[in-house]
C-alpha cells in the first residue's frame, strides 16, 4: 500500500475508522470522510466533512482527496444509515425509503462513478463496499435497509465487470452484528419496542453466532484492508460475509 491514495467514507468511527487506520499503517495516504468534524479530527488522519448522501458531497470528497493527496487508487465505501427507525413495509414512510437509498445506494454509485474511470486509466484500483448480511437475507421491518444493502452488492459486482479488465477490483463485505454506534441505536430501538434491556438484545444477537459474541469493528476492517491490498488482485466481484460463521 506504500504511497497509495485511499478515500474511506464513514471514517470517523466504527469499521471505517479501523479500516482507515489499518490502511494508513500499511503505508497508504488516507483521506477519511463523514459528517462529524469532531469524530474525524479525533482519528488523526486527513479528513473532509461532507454529506455523502448528495452528489455534491460525493464530488467534494473526491475533489478534496485528489487536491490534497493525489489520484484516488483505493476507495472504501463504508458510510450508511441503519434500520432502527424503519417500520413494517405497509407502515413505512416513503421518506424513510428515499433517505436510505440516497445515503446507502446513491452515494456509493456517485463515488464509484467519480473514481473508477481514473483507476482504469492508470491500470490499478481497489473498491470495497460495506454491505451487510442483510444484503442477502432481508430483515423484518427493514425494507429500505435490506433493499439498499442488496443493491450495494449489485453495484460492487457491476463495477467489477466494468473495471476488471483494467486491473481494478471491486468487492463487498457483509458484516454480521458489530457493536458500532449504528448497531447500538438499533439495539436501543428494539429494546424499547419489546420492553427489554439493551443488553438482552445484544445477548440475543451474540447467540446467533457459534462463538456466542458479536464482531468487533477491527475484524471487519482487517478483511477490508486485505481486499485493498496488492495481494487481493485475484478477488473481484465477491460478496464476502464476515459473521463468525453465523447466518446473520
Amino acid at each position: 500500500m506504500n504511497g497509495r491514495v485511499a478515500l474511506v467514507t464513514g471514517g470517523g468511527r466504527g469499521i471505517g475508522r479501523e479500516a482507515a487506520l489499518l490502511l494508513s499503517a500499511a503505508g497508504a495516504r488516507v483521506m477519511i470522510v463523514a459528517r462529524s468534524a469532531t469524530e474525524l479530527a479525533a482519528v488523526g488522519l486527513e479528513f473532509v466533512v461532507a454529506d455523502l448522501g448528495t452528489a455534491e458531497g460525493c464530488a467534494l470528497a473526491v475533489a478534496e482527496t485528489e487536491r490534497r493527496l493525489g489520484p484516488i487508487e483505493v476507495l472504501v465505501v463504508n458510510h450508511g444509515i441503519g434500520s432502527a427507525h424503519e417500520r413494517l413495509v405497509w407502515e413505512q414512510d416513503p421518506a424513510t425509503w428515499r433517505e436510505t437509498m440516497r445515503i446507502n445506494l446513491d452515494g456509493p454509485f456517485e463515488l464509484a462513478r467519480l473514481t473508477v474511470g481514473g483507476m482504469c486509466k492508470r491500470g490499478f484500483g481497489r473498491l470495497v463496499f460495506t454491505s451487510s448480511t442483510a444484503g442477502e437475507k432481508a430483515e423484518r421491518s427493514g425494507s429500505a435497509y435490506s433493499a439498499s444493502k442488496h443493491g450495494v452488492i449489485g453495484l460492487a459486482r457491476a463495477v467489477a465487470q466494468d473495471a476488471g479488465p483494467f486491473g481494478v477490483t471491486s468487492n463487498a463485505v457483509l458484516p454480521g452484528w458489530v457493536r458500532t454506534a449504528m448497531a447500538e441505536r438499533s439495539a436501543q430501538a428494539e429494546a424499547k419496542r419489546r420492553d427489554v434491556s439493551v443488553e438482552q438484545v445484544w445477548r440475543e444477537r451474540a447467540a446467533l453466532y457459534p462463538q456466542n459474541r458479536v464482531l468487533e469493528p477491527i475484524e471487519v476492517a482487517q478483511v477490508i484492508a486485505f481486499l485493498c491490498s496488492e495481494a487481493a488482485g485475484g478477488v473481484n466481484g465477491e460478496a464476502i460475509t464476515v459473521a463468525l460463521g453465523g447466518l446473520w
